[in-house]
């Protein structure tokens, strides 16, 4: 009898074991998700408010040297807004009437602004607080497309001006067109409205920013763009989308690069169905695809994003950039800040210098904007002043517009404050000590890298994914950095750096952020560590040892089919939401409004099965969903046991 009693406490002892697997639940790592703060108990969105019935789908901010946010709007109105940080700003209209502003710099005195077809100066010259002098420094071509957006201006170091042009949407809107000149193009343009070309490529480039002197700009994923970045843009360069490409014959074009000789080395995927109309050409899988990197061998000119910011998971219409002042922020002081529309967050970017050539490590920031931040601007007291918008583009916030401040609460996040590239992997810089014990167990990292494909579809999945292992860890004294010997680093590929294991010292939090994503365009030369002076500690082995012993034991013998199979439980948000940012879900899904694509509670209510909702990720049915504007590409790279968790996880939300 006693050594019946002990069977079933082993049996029982097993349940309790497989169904703690099942959760994924480890003591120690669940006190400190419960407990460890977030991007708001730092970092507070708080609301500017304007006047009862104010319409502000913002399109441009700018700081005045008074303090003044001046903000335009696609309305065509431009109001000042003074004391933008107090409890009750004024609201002043500064002029009405223009055609969609989405941009505006301020320079001697004027406030200088993109419409869609000019830039224009506007100046107060009576001093009654609205502008009286309009004038046009520069008009370029219009054909009438809808989408032909123009952005800016940014003031470059001589006080000229640069604006970019987007490119126009036809029927066929996966291949933007370059309806006229310079659609495409960056422009730089002078007091005198005295223009030159400056570079093209662009296909919607909404982010341009001058960052100590040198002029960048954010991309939209689409035909050429395999996801959203950031690129410096320098004269006579080719940004990478090949519309643009049919003005270079013009006498003025700083870049020879011809239409012709682009699509002699790239296949431009035009395609027809059966009836002769123009299909959107989709990815195939399997196939054999070059990378932006491997295109630059045949076509120099070509210029790589310095940042990439995956899609989906660091937005998908990423925007405006600015730079982070020393005195604000904290310990992110000299960092970049990047926008984006669609998801209605902001991201942060570390920027090196290696080898001549910029790169660096993107993290998320901040979500929950109230709508699609696409303008930035600081203002007096180190605060962030966000500008929103989502008409007809949409947004994971509610909100069709919005004015917002970014503020922070002077309390230091436990973060991972920069990453920087060593010969033999990556030193990763803590903004509080690490907990020693941790931070010394390489089963507390991991990185993996992939890449993009450069195509003429629209987007593209991550490709060419491979494990980066990690051979060691070093550990600073202090606690603030670990340097980790990494294998297979792969020039010009996205290393996806995840520190789940890692807490901190005082309170073993673990990190607000615990992912980097770093763009590695060059690979150090220097001093690599030596094996011995390095951690090699790894618990991970140890654990799968014993999962290992366990499954050949004898316990397993006689555990109920059902015990066994109470494992497959059906997941929670929390357990898919890795799986549904990994795979760019939540690019156009929200678990419970309509976002680009259908909430998945309303997919949920369709009653398809499980083996059915894995079909429709790997090979959706746009038609089952002909009130979204834009199909949801086929999905082939999701693991099947991922879709599965995920349909899984949708099948719940029906009960």
């Amino acid at each position: 009898m006693i050594h019946n009693i002990k069977q079933m406490i082993n049996k029982g002892a097993l349940v309790i074991a497989l169904t703690a697997a099942a959760l994924s639940i480890n003591t120690q790592n669940t006190y400190a998700q419960a407990e460890s703060p977030k991007e708001d108990d730092f970092f507070k969105i708080m609301k500017i408010p304007a006047p009862e019935g104010t319409i502000l789908e913002v399109g441009g901010l700018c700081t005045l040297p008074n303090g003044t946010l001046a903000v335009t709007t696609r309305r065509g109105d431009i109001f000042m807004v003074e004391n933008p940080t107090a409890q009750h700003p004024f609201f002043r209209k500064f002029a009405s009437g223009l055609h969609e502003v989405l941009g505006a710099a301020y320079k001697d005195g004027s406030l200088y602004v993109v419409q869609r077809g000019e830039l224009t100066k506007l100046t107060d010259t009576n001093m009654d607080g609205k502008a009286d002098v309009f004038e046009t420094i520069y008009a370029w071509p219009l054909s009438g497309n809808y989408h032909e957006y123009s952005f800016g201006p940014k003031i470059a170091p001589d006080g000229s001006f640069f604006v970019t042009l987007n490119l126009g949407f036809p029927p066929d809107w996966w291949h933007p067109k370059s309806f006229v000149p310079y659609r495409g193009w960056t422009l730089n343009i002078k007091e005198d409205g005295t223009v030159t070309p400056w570079a093209a490529g662009m296909r919607s480039p909404c982010g341009i920013s001058m960052i100590d002197g040198e002029l960048w700009y954010s991309d939209n994923q689409g035909d050429w763009v395999g996801s959203g970045s950031i690129m410096q843009v320098k004269k006579g360069a080719f940004m990478g989308h090949p519309s643009s490409l049919v003005w270079t014959n013009l006498p003025n074009s700083p870049l020879k690069l011809t239409s012709e000789q682009f699509f002699a080395k790239n296949n431009p995927r035009i395609e027809f169905d059966k009836d002769g109309q123009p299909f959107k050409p989709q990815d195939i899988v399997n196939e054999k695809f070059k990378t932006e990197f491997e295109a630059k061998k045949e076509i120099p000119e070509l210029t790589l994003p310095v940042v990439w910011l995956p899609h989906g998971i660091l937005g998908i219409s990423n925007s405006e950039i600015v730079k982070i002042p020393q005195d604000a922020f904290g310990p992110f002081g000299g960092q970049l800040l990047v926008c984006d529309q669609g998801q209605s967050m902001v991201d942060r970017i570390f920027l090196e210098k290696v080898n001549g050539e910029y790169q660096g490590a993107a993290w998320a920031f901040r979500s929950g904007f109230q709508s699609g931040v696409i303008r930035l601007a600081w203002l007096p007291d180190g605060s962030l002043a966000a500008g929103e918008t989502n008409r007809g583009w949409g947004s994971a916030g509610d909100a069709t517009m919005g004015l917002q401040r970014l503020v922070w609460n002077n309390k230091v996040p436990f973060e991972m404050r920069a990453i920087r590239a060593m010969p033999d992997g990556f030193e990763i810089e803590f903004t509080k000590p690490v907990d020693k014990k941790v931070a010394e167990d390489i089963a507390s990292y991991s990185v993996e890298s992939y890449i993009y494909k450069y195509q003429a579809v629209y987007g593209s999945p991550p490709v060419n994914t491979e494990k980066c292992p990690i051979a060691g860890v070093k550990v600073s004294e202090d606690g603030l950095r670990a340097r980790l010997i990494v294998n297979n680093l792969r020039r010009y590929y996205i290393h996806t750096i995840t520190l789940d294991g890692i807490r901190d010292k005082e309170n073993y939090f673990n990190l607000v952020h615990p992912t980097a994503y770093y763009t590695l365009n060059s690979i150090p030369v220097g001093q690599k560590l030596s094996m011995s002076e390095v951690s090699t500690l790894n618990s991970a082995k140890t654990k799968a040892a014993m999962t290992a012993t366990g499954k050949k034991g004898a316990l397993v013998k006689g555990v109920p089919a059902k015990v066994l199979a109470a494992t497959n439980v059906t997941p929670t948000f929390d357990d898919v939401k890795p799986l549904l940012a990994k795979n760019t879900c939540l690019s156009c899904h929200n678990a419970n409004k309509r976002q680009v694509g259908p909430a998945y509670v309303d997919v949920a209510k369709r009653k398809y099965s499980v083996n059915e909702l894995i079909q429709l990720i790997h090979s959706p049915k746009p038609e089952h969903w002909p009130d979204y504007s834009t199909p949801m590409p086929p999905m082939p790279q999701v693991p099947k046991e991922e879709a599965r968790k995920i349909a899984l996880w949708i099948k719940s939300l029906a009960k």
